[in-house]
């Protein structure tokens, strides 16, 4: 008997070291992708984030303590070299061994062509693609998926907890998608601007009636030219609201909004006020939502 106690312990303490074996070390590069990967590894671990608070993903600079983290990953979770150009060369110099995940092109995911910027009314399709791929809760489902797959091809020690935090957050995903849709189906041709390209992939999917860009890009200068479109185009189609992000001038605002009754806003791509965890996604998406209905009222 005494035998037999022995092995029953040992059993349990070997049942027991092997569900609390270290979860890999993930690296998700932005917020929102974080959001995703942290929801599939709840129970399990927490995945690492590059690019917090409210730093932009366009241009970002590593930082030495960065290129640790990219040493220490066995998995790099990233939205694709649309986005992330600055890893390609740390990538290839530091000779990481991580497997890396790009979201772009996981199956599922819908990709559309980038806008130029300006005004969109006669720009046609075409060009490289738009990287604000995870702005579509379609995609985020594809996106909870692929990495889900990659996790439990990583770590199939906790590949059951991976399969179901998979199952539970894509029928979130899926519940919000239809919620967020009656919220804004409102305001349908509703013409309005925002300050960078960022948001086509939740206006193609809630079916929203953005007219334009005042950059092409949040480091892009804007120009007189540039304005003078802008400012008539506000008057010819009644715009009656501008979506500001953090880093929008001031100045701007005025020149574009002086002799009309034009709204601001903000919108924000990347949750940058939002703390990082599994609920940062669906608050990015309630948040986006929220602040399109107030100022399109």
């Amino acid at each position: 008997m005494p035998k037999l106690r022995e092995i029953c312990i040992a059993l349990v303490l070997l049942v027991e070291n092997a569900s609390a074996a270290a979860a890999p070390d993930v690296l998700a590069t932005i917020k929102p992708v974080h959001s995703l990967a942290a929801a599939v590894m709840q129970g399990v671990g927490q995945p690492d984030l590059l690019i917090g608070g409210a730093a932009s993903p366009h241009s970002y600079a590593l930082k030495p303590s960065d290129a640790l983290k990219i040493e220490r990953a066995a998995l790099i979770v990233e939205i694709g070299p649309d986005l992330e150009s600055y890893l390609a060369a740390p990538l290839a110099t530091l000779g990481s061994h991580a497997r890396i995940l790009v979201l772009e092109r996981a199956p599922g995911v819908r990709l559309l062509p980038a806008r130029r910027g300006g005004l969109w009314q006669d720009e046609g399709a075409g060009g490289p693609a738009d990287p604000h791929s995870w702005l579509d809760p379609e995609n985020a489902i594809a996106m909870t998926k692929v990495i889900a797959a990659a996790l439990v091809a990583l770590d199939p020690a906790h590949a059951a907890a991976y399969r179901a935090n998979e199952a539970r957050e894509t029928a979130a995903l899926a519940a919000l998608e239809q919620e967020l849709a009656a919220q804004l189906a409102p305001l349908h041709g509703r013409p309005y601007l925002v300050f960078h390209d960022a948001y086509r992939y939740f206006e193609a999917r809630y079916d929203l009636t953005p007219a334009g860009a005042v950059t092409v890009g949040p480091d892009r200068p804007v120009g007189p030219r540039r304005i003078e479109e802008l400012r008539a185009a506000i008057a010819r189609e009644h715009i009656s609201c501008l979506f500001l992000e953090a880093d929008f001038p001031p100045k701007l605002v005025d020149t574009l909004s002086e002799g009309n009754t034009l709204r601001t806003g903000e919108l924000d791509e990347v949750g940058a006020r939002l703390a990082p965890g599994p609920v940062l996604y669906p608050a990015l998406l309630r948040g986006l939502a929220h602040a399109l209905r107030q100022c399109l009222r």
